[in-house]
């Protein structure tokens, strides 16, 4: 059983400023709390699971060292996010992020300017994880990591991903990338081009790279569409899966 005050703390997570206050966030989903629990225990405060949960992974949980309540169905669904709980949400702490990151391990890095749609922002970040992209910086004004709907669309990558919230000056500064790549409407054909390592920026679902930042890129590419299309731009995800796919086939990322 949960206390009041434990719940209304956890509830309390749903929103970015108590986040941000208490440096927890929630995680929840049978396989994202299992790599967790695999990969990051560390990380994780305290788990809430219902029986079911606590039959399969009770033993790996026991293992971790975490904290753990068996809670009711009727008890997870006043501390969840989801419309249906998920038979387990675990709290987790923050990571730390003042370690110096950089692109050094891989070929390419990957700039989000200004995503705002949680689900765009998750899947990026799952799609850099597929293609071993180390490395996703952000603008600030970018969507919270630790959005409850960003780490659900992760699928667990954000475990694996570093993600650092900065100017994409201040990166291209840091890191003395070469190639800034863009994606761009009016830009050089994706599959026609030499792609060599950089760096590769992905604007805002609705208005793209800002200009600010469109002048910092050394290469601007698209994705060509058919001639008789009558769409007029592709999702923000789907496009970062098909440009990300190019430049692992022809660099090895």
């Amino acid at each position: 059983m949960i206390s009041k005050s434990r719940i209304k703390q956890i509830q309390g997570l749903h929103n970015a400023r108590s986040r941000k206050e208490e440096q927890l966030f929630i995680a929840e989903g049978e396989k994202t709390v299992k790599e967790l629990l695999e990969q990051l225990p560390s990380g994780i405060e305290e788990i809430f699971a219902t029986s079911e949960f606590l039959e399969k992974e009770g033993a790996l949980i026991r293992k971790s060292g975490v904290l753990f309540s068996e809670v009711k169905e009727d008890e997870l669904s006043r501390i969840s996010t989801l419309k249906t709980a998920n038979k387990v949400l675990a709290v987790c702490r923050y990571f730390d992020v003042k370690e110096k990151v950089g692109p050094n391990d891989t070929s390419i890095s990957l700039f989000l300017d200004e995503i705002k749609d949680p689900g765009n922002f998750g899947t990026l970040i799952r799609l850099a994880d597929w293609f071993g992209v180390a490395v996703v910086f952000c603008s600030p004004g970018s969507c919270d990591i630790y959005n409850s709907k960003v780490i659900q669309a992760t699928m667990g990558a954000f475990i694996r991903v570093k993600v650092v919230y900065t100017d994409l000056s201040v990166v291209i500064k840091e890191n003395n990338f070469e190639n800034v790549y863009g994606a761009v409407m009016n830009g050089a054909n994706l599959y026609q081009e030499n792609l060599g390592p950089g760096l590769l920026v992905i604007g805002n679902e609705s208005t793209g790279i800002s200009i600010e930042n469109l002048k910092l890129l050394t290469r601007s590419i698209t994705i060509p569409s058919h001639s008789s299309n009558g769409t007029e731009s592709l999702n923000a995800a789907m496009a970062g899966a098909i440009i990300l796919s190019e430049f692992f086939r022809k660099i090895k990322i």
